[in-house]
């Protein structure tokens, strides 16, 4: 300070040199700061797959998700409304027109399209089912449908990320990335989130499988469906599986030479890739092979061990399940029928109800079912209205505000329906539950509280249900 002035007086050199003090201080404060994040992360990487101790204790232990994308058809499928075809070819009213939003449809007044398929009631339930389901119809009491899911995206896009991760933007972890994440795995040589496909793909491809910010370790690993599941399961000419083990363990010393230096913590989930795929060599062959089952269980679900589909894909989801996979995701379509309602309804149908059905009662005869979670479902349902196409049949466009979903095992409260629609089946008239909700409950019957299970990333914690979800008492 300056005696006449009263002011601090500093020169040029001594403010850098007093400012470069206080960066650097800064930084050590930010480098610590990283540091100890790595050093948490990497904590968690060291142990990725290893089962974890749920929240509190859990009705199930693994979740088989039947996704069925494109949007199934609730209107032709599950909520049946005697209204629709009675209004049949009717403009639609302006209190249920007002507030529905249409992805394709560009009529200022769309006309109500009925139902071509007769609905009856099944089990000590009555739950409605349509006749185009004759095999889920069949274990109508092991069910819980739930009639009132609510989307928030109108696009196939953003509604089957926000399905799978919810969220509308790209790059979140996936349902089952956030389970793996939770719970660990259970078998040590398999994975522990298996993709398995048919038909269509995702839209949005491996999005719905990611693992985002979260280790590399929790993602969805898609399997072939040709002849071979998983390609080069043998070793190549001239080496045998210890000699790929020693190259493993070589691999894997650099890769812990090369995080003690980063601290990063994809070099350890690498790692644990190549000790997977070594793992895969040994267990895969006997997991997938199709021909240990007998002729009967076989043709309980429809499949062919040596042709691709829905039904093999289900069989298959069963054996990895018993051998400790945490989340099996099969993926089918396509629901999406903007056009041709009736025969391209039919068709999914065929390919699938059959295969859902022998999931269900194959695994509880094996005693699996209680303690599986069976979900299926697509990123939205269909509208009550018609869709006209050139030279095309009518069919439906996307619905947001009230679509079917069901969840059978697992300590689902089955035997039930829960929400009710209006007359259209437009809008839910009780226990409204959006995708949130729907996640909520899942978490919760595997133990997970939704509001506990976070990740830090980029400043903030994030979670799977963001900062809304509930859980469905109902289905508890």
């Amino acid at each position: 300070m300056s005696a006449e002035s009263g002011t601090f007086a500093v020169n040029r050199r001594e403010f850098c040199i007093h400012t470069a003090a206080a960066l650097s201080g800064f930084a050590a404060m930010g480098n610590s700061s990283l540091a100890a994040a790595a050093d948490r992360d990497a904590e968690l990487g060291a142990e990725t797959l290893s089962v974890r101790k749920p929240h509190f204790p859990a009705r199930a232990r693994r979740v088989i998700f039947l996704f069925m994308l494109g949007g199934p058809s609730q209107h032709d499928l599950f909520d049946y409304k005697p209204q629709l075809n009675q209004l049949d070819g009717q403009p639609i009213a302006d209190e249920f027109l007002s507030r529905m939003k249409f992805a394709q449809i560009t009529e200022q007044r769309p006309g109500i399209l009925g139902t071509h398929v007769h609905f009856r009631k099944h089990g000590e339930s009555g739950a409605e089912i349509s006749e185009l389901l004759p095999h889920i119809a069949g274990v109508a009491d092991d069910l819980a449908i739930i009639k009132t899911v609510q989307a928030t995206e109108t696009p196939h896009h953003p509604a089957e990320v926000f399905l799978h991760t919810g969220s509308r933007q790209f790059g979140r972890p996936s349902l089952g990335a956030w389970i793996n994440y939770g719970l660990g795995s259970e078998s040590a040589a398999l994975p522990g989130y298996v993709v398995l496909q048919s038909g269509m793909r995702p839209r949005t491809k491996g999005s719905v499988y990611g693992a985002g910010f979260l280790s590399s370790a929790f993602q969805g690993i898609p399997l072939r469906d040709g002849a071979d599941f998983i390609l080069n399961l043998s070793p190549p000419a001239g080496r045998s599986l210890s000699d790929q083990q020693q190259i493993i363990e070589a691999v894997q010393q650099l890769n812990r030479h090369h995080f003690n230096r980063t601290r990063d913590p994809e070099t350890l989930a690498r790692s644990g890739a190549y000790h997977l795929a070594h793992e895969l060599c040994r267990s895969a062959p006997q997991t997938m092979n199709l021909a240990e089952e007998t002729a009967e269980t076989m043709a309980m679900y429809g499949a062919d061990a040596e042709q691709p589909s829905f039904a093999r894909n289900c069989l298959l989801a069963r054996r990895l399940v018993e051998h400790g996979v945490r989340f099996v995701h099969l993926c089918h379509g396509d629901w999406d029928h903007h056009s041709h309602l009736r025969e391209g309804l039919a068709t999914m149908c065929r390919q699938t109800d059959q295969a859902c059905a022998a999931l269900i009662k194959d695994l509880k005869q094996r005693g699996l079912l209680e303690d599986t979670l069976i979900v299926w479902g697509g990123e939205f349902g269909r509208t009550p209205v018609g869709q006209k196409s050139a030279n095309a049949s009518v069919g439906r466009d996307h619905q947001i505000s009230a679509f079917t979903m069901w969840m059978a095992g697992g300590g689902v409260r089955h035997g039930q329906t829960v929400g009710e629609t209006d007359e259209l089946g437009c809008f839910p008239v009780t226990r409204p539950n959006p995708i949130h909700d729907v996640h909520a409950t899942i978490l919760h019957l595997l133990g997970l509280d939704h509001r506990r299970l976070q990740y830090h990333f980029q400043g903030r914690d994030f979670r799977l249900t963001d900062v809304a979800g509930n859980v469905i008492p109902e289905l508890i």
